[in-house]
């Protein structure tokens, strides 16, 4: 009797072991699976979701193979898996179950990006923040002046006053944060470039510095241009002569600009019309880039007053009026060819 008796709990012994090992080895293959997937995936946990959601959420995108026990196996042997956190991730084709569990309890969220060129105005920032699905939109009843309030910005024109490049930031982030964080590393960079400035420029403070690189952005796309081009305004304020540069009649014309410039529009007095106004104008008229801005502070040392368009991409730089209208007869003769 007690021989039968130790055999039965034997028996059930080597039957538990089996039974636990065999769990084990589920729990672990069904974790090992690659993710059904041939391109990168974005999955979004909301707050409060279980780990038997999220599971749920893979398998009905065909991404995992369905296992009710080995999701009920998984909290017992792995409960390090469980507490997985609110956010979107991005899911890599290759990527195993566990190791893509392990994303979702890391927090480590997907990074979206929002790219601004430079030399953009600011309402094609305002444009391109609306129009982006992964951002919290809390912007859009308000006017500039009350956007440059909420950031806390003296200036009720915002023009400028923001640094192009692209900005990372996780899905429901708010627009405004996005402005703020462009507000502040325009300020890092101009500060830093304020300090290493050539001595005994015309500008009397950063503001009047990222004005002129705001012109110099939108007068060239061209790196090697840019310092050239900076002497070239420098050179001009010096002598108190008109900047005459075009970016910023079309700026001044707002809306009514439509790909030309008359000879009534060099005549009108707007704010902006350097043909018209002295000095530099109120406002930057883009949002510039470190390298503009570093050029406006660090000009080349040259005698150039005048530059034009080569018409191959370029531009030819002058020291005399008779130079510079020898170069626009040149350029129009190259554009003429071509028509």
């Amino acid at each position: 009797m007690i021989k039968k008796l130790l055999a039965l709990i034997l028996v059930i012994i080597v039957f538990a072991i089996a039974s636990y090992f065999y769990a084990v080895k589920k729990t672990n293959d069904y974790l090992a699976q690659p993710l059904l997937i041939t391109e990168p995936q974005l999955i979004t946990i909301h707050g409060g979701t279980s780990l038997n959601r999220a599971l749920a959420l893979m398998t009905d995108q065909a991404w995992l193979a369905d296992d009710p026990l080995a999701t009920k196996l998984l909290r017992r042997f792995y409960p390090e898996l469980t507490p997985i956190r609110a956010g979107t991730y991005q899911l890599q084709p290759g990527l195993s179950l566990q190791d893509s569990l392990a994303l979702l309890v890391s927090g480590r969220e997907f990074q979206f990006s929002i790219t601004f060129i430079e030399g953009s105005r600011f309402s094609e920032w305002r444009a391109s923040l609306a129009q982006n699905p992964n951002l919290q939109q809390t912007l859009t009843e308000y006017s500039e002046a009350d956007v440059a309030q909420l950031l806390g910005i003296d200036n009720a024109k915002l023009e400028g006053l923001f640094l192009a490049e692209t900005y990372h930031f996780t899905k429901g982030e708010k627009d405004i944060d996005i402005l703020r964080r462009a507000h502040r590393k325009l300020n890092r960079l101009l500060e830093h470039e304020w300090e290493h400035r050539q001595p005994d420029l015309p500008l009397k403070t950063p503001y009047e510095a990222l004005i002129l690189a705001s012109i110099i952005e939108k007068e060239t796309a061209i790196d090697a241009e840019r310092e050239r081009v900076s002497s070239v305004f420098i050179n001009r304020l010096n002598k108190r002569m008109r900047l005459q540069t075009d970016p910023t009649v079309i700026y001044g014309m707002g809306d009514r600009y439509q790909g030309r410039i008359r000879r009534a529009d060099l005549r009108e007095a707007t704010e902006y019309n350097t043909y018209v106004i002295n000095g530099l104008p109120p406002t930057p008229i883009a949002m510039a880039g470190p390298a503009s801005i570093k050029a406006a502070l660090n000009p080349e040392q040259s005698d150039y007053l005048y530059f034009v368009a080569s018409g191959h991409g370029d531009h030819v730089f002058s020291k005399t009026l008779a130079e510079h209208n020898r170069a626009v007869r040149a350029y129009l003769q190259v554009i003429r060819s071509r028509q």
